[in-house]
């Protein structure tokens, strides 16, 4: 199979609604989607992914209406962050209902469920009329996609159809926060700070990631000791010495390469990745 990277969401919204796996934009991280509410399309996420069933996945909705279905409590912490954050990079886990497939949660009693902000994943939601659930566009524990061709380079031979919305303005994951209990715990930091949910609803617990880590039952995406990461070997140095002496070498630093060690190195090209 060789995938079309195309534009034409009424043909995503088409192959959702038949039980096919679509990658489509978001404003976080491009998504691999199935309809939330079909087992059998959900577990080719996973398929396709490589990813373990115990990771649960989010469910993309279009509006706050859709709560109602899917959710058996919706307390005022959620309301309030919903209010100020939805549409956009953040991630409610909360008590789900009965409709919500096992294998969506994990066997979890809780979903994790968003609304994104990104126009091509809005109208898609709108056409399907259909949660849609949705991790990255990406071989589970790699780096995750964040325009249409990387998503081509990891998974285009084992789904139809990428939903190009450009590249994403986010750029990493949402903020997951669990609303189960009395107090907000951030279970995965994301594209909104701490200090925004703070300003938002005030104290919020930071998850203990090795609590969920030993017995392999995170309740949020995101929380394993090693995700996201890139194949090619990674190094923390302070200075040019510390790099291997053979073999092409990349450079990322913080800060203008002139004000570190490495400011007497000539690399055959330097790139600013974020002018901010």
């Amino acid at each position: 199979m060789k995938c079309e990277i195309t534009r034409d969401i009424q043909a995503a919204a088409n192959l959702i609604q038949g039980g096919e796996l679509v990658a489509f934009a978001t404003e976080t991280v491009y998504g691999l989607g199935a309809n939330a509410l079909n087992p059998e399309a959900v577990a080719q996420i996973f398929a396709v992914k490589q990813r373990p069933h115990f990771d649960p996945l989010i469910v993309h909705i279009s509006s706050t209406h859709q709560l109602a279905e899917l959710t058996s409590e919706f307390s005022s912490t959620a309301e309030r962050l919903a209010d100020v954050f939805w549409p956009g990079p953040l991630t409610l886990v909360l008590p789900k209902k009965k409709v919500v497939p096992d294998l969506v949660t994990s066997g979890l009693d809780s979903v994790a469920i968003r609304i994104p902000a990104h126009p091509v994943a809005r109208k898609l939601l709108e056409l399907t009329q259909l949660p849609i659930a949705a991790p990255s566009a990406n071989k589970f524990g790699r780096l995750s996609p964040t325009c249409a061709v990387d998503v081509a380079e990891q998974l285009g031979d084992e789904i139809k159809l990428i939903l190009d919305g450009g590249p994403c303005t986010v750029g990493v994951e949402s903020t997951v926060i669990q609303c189960v209990g009395d107090l907000p715990v951030l279970l995965r930091p994301g594209g909104i700070s701490l200090e925004e949910i703070q300003d938002c609803v005030g104290e919020v617990r930071l998850a203990e990631i090795e609590d969920y880590a030993e017995t392999n039952s995170p309740v949020s995406p995101g929380m394993l000791p090693k995700h996201y990461a890139p194949s090619t070997r990674l190094m923390i140095v302070d200075h040019p010495d510390q790099l291997p002496e053979t073999g092409l070498i990349g450079v990322l630093s913080l800060f203008p390469l002139d004000d570190t060690e490495f400011r007497d190195c000539h690399f055959s090209a330097q790139q600013i990745l974020s002018p901010t």
